[in-house]
């Protein structure tokens, strides 16, 4: 080997170099918005999120459900496990979750089974929401860890972004349903 590091390889730490320094909540929301907005210009759910480890973003996710026909790719999974391999560990203890969106029944999961630390998320989600709205997974007192949680940061912020998307979708479906006029 010549100590060259691939072009890919490269690419990718180089990205991870740049720090992000989260000194408050509003902060990482603020991070996880832009996630969100990268799933938004994917035509995907604007859900983003990010984990904050000693103040530094260590993983960052947007839903990919659509892009990669996978239904566990919601953003906090996918943040999850690039934390994990930030961070060498499945062990997130010492991190906080910031998510634009309450997190689903499987997200609630991942988050316990990764020992998680703290949550913090803006929108709730009076349908499918399993941190306190429908379910409470992250308090669950029989499962063997729970989460402190944060709710409403940045709230309208971001439910006016899955508003937005979710309004656009069915003007889009209407257009779609109109009869064509001269026919």
């Amino acid at each position: 080997m010549d100590g060259r590091v691939p072009e890919a390889r490269s690419a990718r730490f180089e990205r991870q170099q740049v720090a992000v320094l989260v000194v408050d909540d509003e902060a990482g929301m603020r991070a996880a918005l832009r996630e969100a907005r990268s799933s938004l210009a994917r035509d995907e759910v604007p859900v983003g999120c990010v984990i904050v480890h000693d103040g530094m973003i260590v993983g960052r996710g947007h839903n990919q459900v659509e892009s990669l026909q996978d239904a566990t790719a919601h953003a906090e999974v996918l943040a999850i496990g690039a934390a994990s391999n930030a961070l060498g560990s499945w062990r997130l203890a010492d991190c906080t979750l910031y998510v634009t969106l309450e997190p689903c029944a499987m997200c609630a999961g991942a988050i316990v089974l990764a020992r998680l630390g703290r949550l913090v998320y803006g929108a709730a989600d009076p349908k499918a929401g399993a941190c306190g709205s429908v379910l409470d997974v992250v308090g669950e007192r029989r499962l063997n860890h729970r989460v402190a949680v944060t709710p409403g940061v940045l709230e309208p912020e971001c439910g006016e972004l899955l508003r937005a998307f979710f309004r656009k979708k069915r003007k889009a479906a209407l257009r779609l349903a109109e009869p064509e006029e001269g026919g």
